[in-house]
This record gives C-alpha cells, sequence and structure tokens, in this order.
C-alpha cells in the first residue's frame, strides 16, 4: 500500500498501521500506527466451520487497495478498506482456500483452493465467471488430501501460475484455459511453491528434494537446476517450503528453508542468467513438459 502495513493474524483479525507523516509514505524514522475507523470495527474473516491449526491464511487488494479479498481458511470475504465493513461473502469452493489474485486488466479475481479448484469472479458484481479443476494425471496424485494451490497473475495480467504439490500449470483468464503443465520428477518429491520472476520471463519453483527449478515462463521449459549441495548441507530433513522473487533482479530469488534460514540466490557471476538445460520430452502431452534433466 506503500504507506501502511497490513497484516492478518493467526485468529482471523486484520490489523491496519499507518504512518502520520505529511506525505502518507512509509520511513523508517518514524514508527507506524495501528489505525481503525470510528466506529471501532474489526476486519474479521469467517472462521465458523474452520480448523485453524490446518489453516492457510491469505489475502489480496483491488487496484488502488479500495478493497481487501480475504479468508483464513474458509470463507473468504470482501471489505471496504476505508470503513472495514464487510461488502460480501463469496462462496464457490469445496474446501478450503489458499490462494487470491486480482488481475486489474480483466476486472476478475482469481482464487484456488485445497479442493485443487481454480475460481474467476468479476468484481462488477462479484459473482463467478468461472470454475476449473486442476487436471492431475494417474500416478500423480497428491500425498494430502487438502494439498494447498496457489495462484500468481503474470504482469501481463492475463496468465495466471497455479501451484500445487503435483504441478505447476498456465491457465489464461478468465476462461481459465489450460495451456501448459509441468510435473517434478516422481524422484524429487512434490513442488513446494513457485513464483515469477519481477520481470515475468522465468518462474521460480522450489521442489521438496531441496533442489530449486528455474523454468522459462512460456514455455515451462527447465532453464536450470540447482541442488540442494550447492546452498545447504547434505540434510534430507531440511528444504525450501517458500520462495520470492527478487522486486528488479530478474534473475535472483529467495527461499526460506524448514529450518528457518533464508537463502538469497543468484547465477554465477561469470554468466549472469540462468542457463538453458538440455531440451526435455513432453510426458504426458503437448501441453505438458517433464522436468526430467538438470542444468
Amino acid at each position: 500500500m506503500g504507506g501502511a502495513i497490513l497484516a492478518l493474524a493467526f485468529n482471523a483479525v486484520h490489523k491496519l498501521w499507518k504512518w502520520q507523516t505529511s506525505d502518507g509514505k512509509a520511513t523508517s524514522s518514524v514508527p507506524p500506527q495501528l489505525w481503525q475507523p470510528p466506529n471501532g470495527i474489526l476486519m474479521t474473516n469467517d472462521i465458523s466451520d474452520t480448523r485453524l491449526e490446518c489453516a492457510v491464511p491469505c489475502f489480496a487488494l483491488s487496484k488502488n487497495d479500495s478493497y481487501l479479498l480475504s479468508t483464513s481458511g474458509g470463507k473468504f470475504s470482501l471489505f471496504n478498506i476505508t470503513t472495514f465493513k464487510v461488502k460480501s461473502k463469496l462462496k464457490g469452493h469445496q474446501n478450503r482456500v489458499t490462494g487470491l489474485t486480482f488481475s486489474t486488466v480483466l476486472n476478475v479475481l482469481v482464487s484456488s483452493g485445497a479442493d485443487v479448484q481454480l475460481c474467476v469472479w468479476s468484481m462488477d458484481g462479484w459473482e463467478m465467471h468461472t470454475r476449473k479443476f486442476l487436471y492431475i494425471p494417474h500416478g500423480r496424485e497428491s500425498s494430502s488430501p487438502l494439498a494447498p494451490t496457489g495462484v500468481q497473475f503474470h504482469q501481463d495480467q492475463i496468465h495466471v501460475l497455479a501451484v500445487h504439490e503435483t504441478q505447476i500449470a498456465i491457465y489464461e483468464a478468465p476462461r481459465l484455459d489450460c495451456l501448459m503443465q509441468w510435473f517434478p520428477p516422481e524422484s524429487s518429491g512434490s513442488v513446494t511453491d513457485a513464483t515469477y520472476s519481477c520481470v515475468g520471463q522465468l518462474i521460480f519453483a522450489s521442489i521438496k528434494d531441496g533442489s530449486v527449478c528455474v523454468l522459462t515462463a512460456t514455455t515451462l521449459q527447465l532453464r536450470s537446476r540447482i541442488t540442494p549441495a550447492a546452498y545447504i548441507p547434505l540434510n534430507p530433513r531440511v528444504y525450501p517450503v517458500v520462495i520470492a522473487a527478487h522486486p528488479s533482479e530478474p534473475n535472483q530469488f529467495a527461499i526460506g528453508l524448514t529450518d528457518g534460514g533464508v537463502h538469497v540466490i543468484e547465477p554465477p557471476e561469470s554468466g549472469g542468467s540462468w542457463c538453458v538445460a538440455p531440451p526435455l520430452k513432453s510426458s504426458v502431452g503437448p501441453s505438458v513438459n517433464s522436468a526430467a534433466g538438470s542444468g
């Protein structure tokens, strides 16, 4: 938001801090102040049917930060960020919601859930536009019936990156046509997280065996595979669970590990960009790539 910090607490209550500066911008010289509207209303998610220990809280802000779409694992609610008033409650997923992303170009919201379903909601009236289930081939079934599905819009605000432990997939909104899928090698384990690079040309994906795969965003071709030995001591219990792209360096990213460590990774200085791996054969169909090789 530029001049504020918005947080979602474990008890499903949102907290908003604002900087009391002349220009309203964030600064390290002045501490932010916890803010509430005059009526004292708190933005609180509906957790009546939610087991908090199994919840995956997440939220997304609309264009100009006018509205907040949030969930603490169950139903998700639309709040007016100025008054904290609940405008609407959207229903469509069969299980807990685990991902939200807005497109200001298409004027839609895409949500994802543990029901391996993607839903597109129109921001004009907040009605459901489309819904699709992830295609999971036989033999690639999830190890958990409640595995989360994450979503992220590309910079073009049309293509959606869907991240599930079984795969990475690219969809085109608002119809949610599946353009391509990528599956990690079965010997490597499941996908733990993935994200677009800051310019949208690459996808960084973390895998449960400790490796990190760098993919070309337009084709899901494997460009490089970073082995766990390159950044952590050999320890089968430590692996990355979250990954974030640098906001201005397109080849740099950070990973958070199960042991609490955080590593920032970039290509070797000699190259400056991630190398291209050998061509890979499709294992399921023309729109699917299998990560059988390494860079």
